[in-house]
């Protein structure tokens, strides 16, 4: 399993690297990423104008994506996640499963991960893992000719009331409830009292998805042709207007 830390990167870069990868693979590809500025990435299926106050994004500095998997808004605080993103090829065991069963397997990763660094956590829903009952990871996956993509977050730290500030949010009430409700729901690694560093993190998810999926691991920089591909596809999708606000 190639392994590629790639640090902090504008969100039209990070998306199109992890579509890049997807395409050019021949074999698993781990990567790690954070994100610079912040941003909003939103499912495919969403509306930009619909789930994000642009106006406070763009006044905030605060990047605006919409990711090529599906699910809901996400904010990506950049001092606040580590992101990660698997590719696995076509005809991988664990791509082999259904959509439910593959995301077992990979969040299983997470799990172990926050295993490693002493946390006990677990599978939850459809695509969560959780401490304690609240949620500390969130996925999101697609199936393409070219094999599977997964990518997710890992929280550090929680900045609700940043996050419905970016998100549409009918009124100042309900906003208020939505943020009471992050915080009963959702922890980070330093709300459980965590203090670990990047490398510490990206670490642990390394070893806990080459452990889940039984693969080696071999440290990696993204190849010339995804690079190539990525710059092409930050033109056509990912920094360009017509493909983040279609509908």
């Amino acid at each position: 399993m190639r392994v590629i830390r790639d640090g902090y990167h504008p969100a039209a870069y990070n998306m199109a690297l992890d579509e890049a990868i997807l395409r050019l693979n021949e074999g698993a590809v781990f990567r790690t990423y954070s994100w610079e500025p912040s941003a909003v990435s939103i499912g495919y299926f969403q509306s930009i104008e619909e789930e994000v106050d642009l106006n406070a994004a763009e006044r905030m500095g605060v990047d605006v994506v919409r990711r090529i998997t599906g699910g809901g808004a996400v904010f990506h605080d950049r001092d606040g996640e580590v992101t990660y993103s698997i590719v696995l090829p076509p005809g991988h065991p664990a791509g082999k499963r259904s959509a439910a069963e593959s995301y077992e397997v990979l969040c299983g990763g997470i799990v172990k991960a926050l295993d490693i660094l002493g946390l006990k956590a677990e599978f939850a829903g459809i695509n969560d893992v959780v401490v304690n009952g609240k949620k500390i990871s969130g996925s999101a996956q697609t199936r393409k000719k070219w094999g599977i993509l997964q990518h997710g977050t890992l929280l550090y730290d929680l900045r609700p009331e940043v996050m419905f500030s970016l998100l549409r949010v009918p009124n100042e009430k309900i906003r208020d409830k939505m943020i009471s409700n992050i915080y009963e729901r959702v922890t980070s690694m330093r709300h459980l009292g965590l203090d670990v560093s990047r490398k510490d993190v990206e670490d642990a998810l390394v070893n806990g998805f080459s452990d889940v999926l039984g693969e080696e691991v071999e440290d990696s920089e993204p190849a010339e042709e995804e690079l190539a591909l990525a710059e092409r596809l930050m033109r056509e999708r990912y920094g360009n207007r017509e493909w983040n606000f279609r509908r």
